[in-house]
């Protein structure tokens, strides 16, 4: 689609993307701590601040945990909020992501993905949030700097929406993205913050009969995440599920809505399919190897290889019907997973695309490779590799080895 408005050219790194997408909306509220490799994002917000380019109260915390607590109350006062965070970061903030979702708190978090410690790294790998798949918050995952910064653009939108109402981290991948510099195309303030909109809190019907904005307010006093005992609980989680639900097709909306401003477009906004229609193997990922395994892709194809690639760009919530819907025909399936999932049997991406492909029949073979876990590289030549196994699976008619690993010495 034709780009309908203009928009500027600018060499930015992943994070330098993801400061000036947050800078647009009219963001109230940023409480973050800096952890590599997210740190030039706060910097980088915290000169939009001193050089008076937004009006956004900057609250330099002590820890992750007290940023994402902030957060936290910022939000269910009205405000808008946004943060960023990586692995170690992440992880601290463990408790306060399950109180921020379980308040229907539409917090966006920029997450610059990280191994976990120990040993010590600071490289890229999912095992950050993977972790927190199931901490209630919407996932999205950049392959580029653009697409971060589009990312963080539509999380507003979508976490904001009165049927959702659920916090969105975008994830990217640590100095793969973070600290490479990109051409990234990028919107006027005006346009982002007409797109976005202005922050609409929903309206409640307190214990007196009146009917209020739902938000901590000392006219209309109220209570947010207060005790829920056993005959109430299971109620605030089961609501919690419909809001990921109504997600699904939000995202999907706010995807199609997005091309009209930009003339960028992702897919159905939950999976970008390249080459799969006709596919006789196909490699499933998301994050930046989703570039790589596209190049490989188009020599196989040029080879007379009928290969393609599935992009998950929402993890949470995940779409199944569409997994099922794309791989239905595919003979042979490799998931590639950048965390492992100890004891598991396989990676976290890996589990929720062969429970998808349960009922088909005949379904396809699947198979999980592990791989750049801490940061190591993968090539066009591994990729080959993978869909060279999957030729051969397909010949044999067995799977073999269920759990592989990419690059692995030794």
């Amino acid at each position: 689609m034709k780009t309908v408005v203009k928009q500027e050219m600018l060499a930015l790194n992943g994070d330098e993307a993801v400061a000036y997408a947050a800078k647009q909306p009219d963001v109230d509220v940023v409480a973050a701590y800096p952890v590599t490799p997210q740190t030039i994002i706060v910097e980088k917000f915290s000169e939009y601040v001193a050089n008076g380019e937004v009006e956004t109260e900057f609250v330099c915390t002590e820890s992750e945990h007290s940023a994402m607590t902030a957060c936290l109350t910022a939000s269910v006062t009205g405000a808008r909020t946004f943060t960023a965070t990586s692995a170690p970061g992440l992880a601290l903030m463990h408790e306060m992501l399950f109180v921020t979702s379980g308040c229907r708190a539409p917090v966006v978090m920029a997450v610059a993905n990280r191994a976990l410690s120990a040993p010590l790294n600071i490289h890229c790998d999912h095992s950050d949030t993977m972790a927190e798949r199931d901490s209630g918050w919407i996932q999205l995952y950049a392959e580029n700097a653009q697409e971060a910064y589009d990312l963080i653009i539509q999380g507003f939108k979508i976490a904001e929406s009165q049927e959702v109402l659920l916090p969105v981290m975008v994830g990217l991948d640590g100095f793969t993205l973070t600290h490479t510099l990109e051409n990234v195309q990028v919107l006027s303030d005006e346009v982002v913050r007409k797109f976005v909109g202005s922050h609409q809190i929903p309206k409640v019907v307190t214990h007196e009969g009146k009917i209020v904005p739902f938000k901590l307010d000392p006219d209309n006093p109220m209570s947010m995440g207060p005790i829920a005992l056993p005959n109430y609980y299971f109620e605030f989680k089961r609501q919690q599920e419909e809001a990921m639900r109504n997600a699904l097709k939000r995202i999907s909306q706010v995807n199609e809505e997005f091309e009209v401003i930009s003339g960028r477009r992702y897919g159905n906004g939950l999976l970008e399919l390249y080459q799969v229609e006709d596919a006789d193997v196909a490699i499933v990922c998301l994050g930046s190897t989703t570039g790589t395994v596209r190049t490989v892709v188009d020599e196989l194809r040029e080879e007379g290889v009928k290969a393609g690639v599935l992009k998950i760009r929402a993890f949470r919530p995940l779409p199944v019907e569409g997994i099922v819907e794309a791989l239905k025909k595919v003979k042979a399936v490799a998931v590639m997973d950048r965390s492992m999932s100890f004891g598991g049997g396989g990676g976290a991406v890996f589990h929720e695309v062969r429970h998808a492909l349960y009922d088909l029949t005949p379904h396809p073979n699947v198979v999980n490779y592990i791989y750049g876990l801490g940061g190591r590289d993968t090539s066009p030549t591994q990729i080959r590799q993978i869909f060279e196994d999957l030729q051969r699976m397909i010949q044999a008619k067995r799977v073999g080895e269920l759990v592989r690993y990419v690059g692995l010495r030794g």
